[in-house]
Parts: C-alpha cells; structure tokens; sequence
C-alpha cells in the first residue's frame, strides 16, 4: 500500500509551523508556576521509564477533547494562563499534537527531542510508585 502521506512527512509538517523546545530550556522550567508540562505517553512508558515531576499526565486519544471547553470531557489544567509544553517519548506524537492543538486555537509548544534524552541530559525524573 501507498500512502498520500507518511507518518515522517505528518511529522515534519508539524514540526515546520509549531514551536520547538530544546532539552535544556524545558528542563530550566521544570517547577515553573507559570509552565504546565504535558505527558502525552501511555501510562505504562510513564510506569517503565518514570516522568517529569509536576507532569500532567494526558493521553494523546483524549487531548483533543480535554482541552476543550465546550467538551464534556474538559480538564480544567487547560483553562490555566499558563505556557504548555507536551511531549512524548521522541517528539513525534507531542508534534502531531501541538499542531492540532494550534488548529485548535490552543497555543502550546513541545518538546523536540521527547523524554528518551531528558534523563541523560539532566532532566529530573520521578518514578511511579509500585502498583499493589
């Protein structure tokens, strides 16, 4: 099969008309008061690999609707003035994202290279407490 698109060309489109947040500067606003970031993985990566302390934890098949205000699925976290960073595990689905977000009217950036480099680059990791 032949598809009109790859998944790489949605990817890269996206990436061309959304806002991009390197490793270091996202991890400078880890506890920020006026920064939310966004966890878009499945809750087990978060379980495997642990997250970003502070996250809010959003499954990309329901942010579409949590985000907005006329949805009876609404999350008041997105009623906040504040600046939104999603991510992902690569960048890729936090892209895909943000550019339907902005489509949307909701303005947020996200995280280039996903939560694989945060650790490694210093980024502080907590991890999800053993399910009983």
């Amino acid at each position: 099969m032949t598809l009109k698109k790859t998944a790489a060309d949605m990817v890269a489109e996206a990436r061309a008309r959304i806002e991009e947040t390197e490793t270091p500067d996202a991890i400078a606003m880890v506890g920020r008061e006026d920064v939310q970031i966004v966890d878009l993985r499945d809750v087990r990566e978060r379980e495997r690999t642990g997250f970003i302390p502070g996250s809010f934890h959003a499954p990309r098949g329901m942010i579409e609707f949590w985000v907005d205000p006329d949805s009876p699925y609404f999350k008041d976290v997105f009623a906040q003035d504040k600046k939104f960073l999603f991510h992902c595990a690569s960048g890729w689905r936090s892209a895909l994202t943000v550019a339907t977000l902005q489509d949307m009217g909701f303005e947020a950036s996200h995280l280039r290279e996903g939560f694989s480099t945060w650790e490694a680059q210093g980024g502080p990791v907590e991890k999800a407490a053993p399910r009983s």
